[in-house]
């Protein structure tokens, strides 16, 4: 488990288990949502539409066997039926706002019955913005019915009808590997309720879906040259792992992610002028866009790397970069190579 969330989450455990700290658990609890949910939100609006129905990990034993899209639908459907029929016995998101249409849901049920090739199939079918919103929508109701609880409510028990009304809402499957979430939510009291579909069973079914990414980024950059248009090193980036770079459609890069329409600056330019890389571009000692924005700390560590790549080519380039690391612990060039371009080629030539 994700240390920082780990901790998070036993200090959010510790205090709501006292009438003194309640509150501040419930405020810990939402922060530490908020934070897993920020990862849900990077993922939806990062990674292209195919990645949401691929399984890189099929016939795995885990959370990670599974498709980005189902994990999505899974923890909120769970979260969805669980704070709505059991806590606040009020109306569903998914029917109260009409989201099964919108997502396009063959199912109303948690997805606990599905498997193999069947999660990949539902998931081909969701519309995953739909699917966004709605765990977006759910995610809030829930937070909104978590600041209202008192610390008296934490040890109330569910009626004994409470089985039989949440299997009259078919929102479980009635299959084995589906049918025990029923008597798993019944036996537990509210307190009970916010250790697992609230806060841990987020916590397990994300870092799962991160596993699933950086897979499948690794997959994509597979036979893909290693250097960006910038001219900065996929193979040596210290943020590799969870981005298939910019030659890719897992273009997931820090420039990629805060761009409006989700494309660096940078890739966008040598596209449109036809050329491999800024390294080709007589414009790259002026240049300020994307990674040579003035207001970027990295910005002359980069230009640096295109100026090498420029004189050295691209074989030299990466060799250069082996000896670097080997020579320097660092996980920024910038870090290295200081904020001038000149002195950084200098450093470069020099490894």
């Amino acid at each position: 488990m994700d240390k920082h969330w780990s901790e998070m989450n036993k200090e959010m455990q510790a205090l709501i288990a006292k009438k003194a700290t309640f509150r501040d658990g419930v405020g810990k609890l939402l922060e530490l949502r908020k934070s897993l949910f920020e990862q849900i939100t990077q993922i939806v609006s990062t990674y292209p539409e195919e990645a949401f129905s691929r399984m890189p990990f099929a016939g795995a034993e885990g959370y990670h066997s599974k498709t980005l899209a189902y994990s999505i639908w899974h923890i909120f459907r769970i979260e969805d039926i669980v704070v709505h029929e059991m806590i606040a016995e009020d109306q569903q998101v998914l029917s109260s706002q009409d989201f099964q249409a919108a997502i396009r849901s063959p199912i109303i049920t948690t997805g606990n019955e599905l498997a193999g090739e069947a999660i990949v199939d539902f998931s081909k079918q969701l519309d995953v913005r739909a699917l966004y919103r709605y765990a977006r929508e759910v995610m809030q109701s829930t937070d909104r019915i978590l600041t209202r609880l008192e610390y008296s409510d934490l040890k109330r028990k569910f009626r004994e009808d409470m089985a039989e009304k949440l299997r009259n809402t078919h929102c479980v499957s009635e299959a084995e590997s589906a049918a025990w979430l029923i008597a798993y939510w019944c036996g537990k009291d509210v307190r009970g309720l916010i250790r697992m579909p609230f806060s841990r069973h987020w916590i397990m079914h994300i870092e799962a879906m991160q596993r699933i990414k950086n897979r499948l980024c690794k997959l994509a950059r597979k036979g893909v040259d290693p250097i960006a248009y910038c001219g900065f090193s996929c193979d040596h980036c210290f943020l590799g792992e969870w981005c298939g770079s910019c030659r890719t459609d897992y273009n997931t890069c820090s420039f990629a992610t805060i761009s409006p329409d989700g494309k660096c600056p940078n890739a966008v330019c040598c596209q449109e002028k036809g050329i491999d890389g800024c390294y080709e571009c007589n414009l790259l000692a002026t240049c300020e866009k994307g990674f040579y924005a003035p207001s970027n700390d990295g910005a002359n560590a980069a230009r640096a790397q295109a100026m090498y790549i420029r004189k050295h080519g691209k074989k030299a380039f990466l060799k250069m970069h082996d000896r670097l690391h080997e020579k320097y612990d660092f996980s920024k060039t910038q870090e290295i190579l200081g904020q001038d371009c000149q002195e950084g080629l200098r450093v470069l030539e020099e490894s």
